[in-house]
């Protein structure tokens, strides 16, 4: 997995994961497109970010960008700055200015892995159906 992370982003994690809930799971060129005309101010942190990981598979493992695709997207909370500001009659209201940690893993589609993963899925739903269809047959035999 080619991975990219950005940290001490200076924005609420809540308001970056709406943008990263978008292209998680898409094509690497799809997801550039929609976070350029995304009227949001978390897209272009994260499609700078998307392009870095396209750098470093290119670099580091002389992958294609066409062959890329969004894995995994992970937005966690980064140390959070506390200010405080006047208010009346003396008191101090504290400020929490929240900051972003913002990690991203890239995957070939053709990969090996990615079909065997979906073997494996299949897999288990045909047990799981067969283990349906013996337990109504457990029943049906009380």
């Amino acid at each position: 997995m080619i991975k990219a992370e950005l940290k001490n982003y200076r924005q609420s994690p809540r308001k970056v994961r709406l943008v990263a809930d978008l292209v998680r799971g898409k094509d690497v060129g799809r997801a550039i497109s929609e976070l350029t005309f995304l009227n949001k101010k978390a897209s272009l942190q994260i499609k700078k970010l998307v392009e870095s990981a396209i750098a470093n598979a290119k670099h580091n493992f002389k992958l294609e960008k066409e062959n890329l695709f969004i894995k995994e997207i992970r937005v966690d909370e980064g140390p959070t700055l506390k200010r405080f500001r006047a208010g009346a009659r003396g008191v101090a209201y504290p400020m929490k200015k929240r900051t972003s940690r913002v990690i991203i893993g890239l995957e070939e589609k053709n990969s090996g892995k990615a079909e065997k993963v979906e073997v494996v899925r299949e897999k288990v739903k045909k047990t799981e159906k067969t283990a349906k269809i013996s337990e109504k047959e457990v029943k049906a035999k009380k």
